[in-house]
């Protein structure tokens, strides 16, 4: 099957399987996995695999291998940085000096700054798995909603991930465009027009979090409703179990150094001063496992006792709470392989000139359709500004700025719409102890929210830019 009716079986497998895991309660990872091997052989992936053509199950492997050899041990290696904050004070105290920096009332926002300024230089993913101990801290200290923490630092680091390098997505997106025009990259620009074009989706993302907050309820928070009021420990009681809370410094060194390397490294890389070393700490494993070191040692100064004994049922914790997730994750990036692997994504490429009449919109419509479809934000991204790059004057967009700002709406396009196929969509529902129906009311129509103020964020820019 190809053309418009595989397009329409992507849909109706879409809902089969949101149905199959909110109305049946079959278990995501299944549901995901079943619905790909379906839509595969639908899609025309064969049985077995014949030449360099792979079959289904070689498909099947590679998405799931892909998806952790990726993020699976920055997930991991992240949760355990998280629970080893959780357990010796450490998120408290962050979640105090957040408090007392912007007030007990303006915790959305916080987060939403916060994922902003942490994914220019860390992929949303990383991003979202190293904050996410402040977070729970900050909802435990403020009763603010978990959903809407959950939803504003999701979009404000896809956001920032989408928009502004040294994220590998806009790096390739404006190299391919400015090289296809015969032109030297300027990266400063589209930095700048980046940042410019986040002010629209960061308010659409702060009001629709605060919005969804009140509609859609974490686990926990059920849990909690549940549970007769004196079972529930207070803050302050929670504050003293702990006896005394590690400082400031130490409390956040696990989480800012590991963002101060990647960030070093992406910065060197973007200015063509790399060095051997400086790649090496701000891999993202590496540097977050120089977050690990940093929490051991903040174990180690605590008054947790027996902290050897301590460690090892932290680590064997964060094992069997990251196992579910990753594995969910991996599925995800399966269904993205699957699609990938058919006919789609090329039939969308091959009618894109029916779009081309749209301008400046065309770019975004692309990299949404293309997003949807596959999953990967930096795959839309990329791929779209390959279609992009020859047909730049012929849109009337051959200019420097246009081309910058056309850099911006590809990334507005790449983050429109994150639902089943895309990792990033199972980390902020498993992380944000969501229910799967609860993560498409929150993270997908979220997105989808936030991605429409976005571009009309950059057709303003373009407006009065162009």
């Amino acid at each position: 099957m190809t053309g418009l009716p595989l397009i329409f079986a992507f849909v109706i497998a879409i809902i089969i399987m949101i149905v199959a895991i909110s109305k049946f309660r079959i278990h995501p990872f299944l549901a995901i996995l079943g619905v790909s091997v379906i839509f595969g052989l639908i899609g025309g992936i064969p049985l077995v695999k014949h030449g360099k053509v792979l079959g289904i199950a070689d498909v099947v492997s590679a998405g799931f291998a892909g998806t952790f050899t990726s993020i699976g041990i920055v997930i991991i290696m992240g949760a355990l940085i998280g629970t080893l904050l959780e357990k010796t004070g450490a998120a408290l105290k962050m979640a105090d000096c957040v408090v007392r920096l912007v007030g007990k009332n303006n915790t959305s926002l916080a987060v939403l700054i916060m994922g902003w300024i942490v994914s220019i230089p860390v992929f949303c993913d990383s991003g979202f798995v190293i904050l996410n101990p402040i977070r729970k801290a900050l909802v435990r200290r403020t009763h603010c909603s978990a959903v809407a923490t959950a939803v504003a630092m999701s979009m404000g680091l896809y956001i920032s991930h989408c928009f502004i390098p040294p994220t590998p997505g806009p790096i390739a997106a404006a190299n391919t465009i400015y090289e296809g025009m015969g032109l030297e990259p300027n990266l400063i620009l589209v930095i700048g027009l980046g940042a410019a074009s986040s002010i629209l989706p960061m308010i659409a993302a702060y009001f629709y979090a605060n919005y969804i907050g009140t509609k859609v309820k974490s686990k926990e928070e059920r849990a909690e409703s549940a549970a007769p009021e004196e079972t529930q420990q207070t803050y302050e009681e929670l504050i003293k179990s702990y006896g005394q809370l590690p400082s400031a410094f130490m409390s956040f060194a696990p989480i800012i150094v590991p963002i101060i390397l990647m960030g070093l490294s992406s910065a060197m890389a973007m200015a063509g001063t790399k060095t051997d070393i400086i790649t090496f700490l701000g891999t993202p494993i590496i540097a977050i496992s120089v977050g690990v070191i940093l929490g051991i040692l903040v174990l180690m100064q605590s008054t947790v006792p027996d902290k050897m004994k301590a460690f090892y049922e932290i680590t064997d914790e964060t094992l069997k709470v990251v196992g579910p997730i990753l594995f969910i994750t991996a599925a995800g990036g399966v269904l993205g392989k699957v699609i990938a692997s058919t006919s789609m994504v090329a039939f969308i490429k091959e009618n894109s000139n029916t779009l081309a009449s749209l301008g400046i919109f065309f770019p975004f419509l692309l990299s949404a359709i293309l997003k949807t479809a596959q999953g990967s934000s930096t795959v839309a991204i990329t791929t779209t500004a390959g279609i992009m790059a020859p047909l730049m004057g012929t849109l009337g967009l051959g200019t420097p700025m246009l081309a910058a700002i056309t850099v911006i709406a590809i990334g507005t396009g790449a983050m429109t719409v994150s639902h089943a196929n895309d990792s990033y969509f199972w980390v902020v529902t498993n992380f944000g102890d969501m229910e799967v129906q609860d993560g498409y009311r929150a993270q997908t129509m979220g997105t989808l929210v936030t991605g429409i103020a976005a571009m009309i964020n950059v057709y303003i820019l373009y407006l009065i830019l162009g």
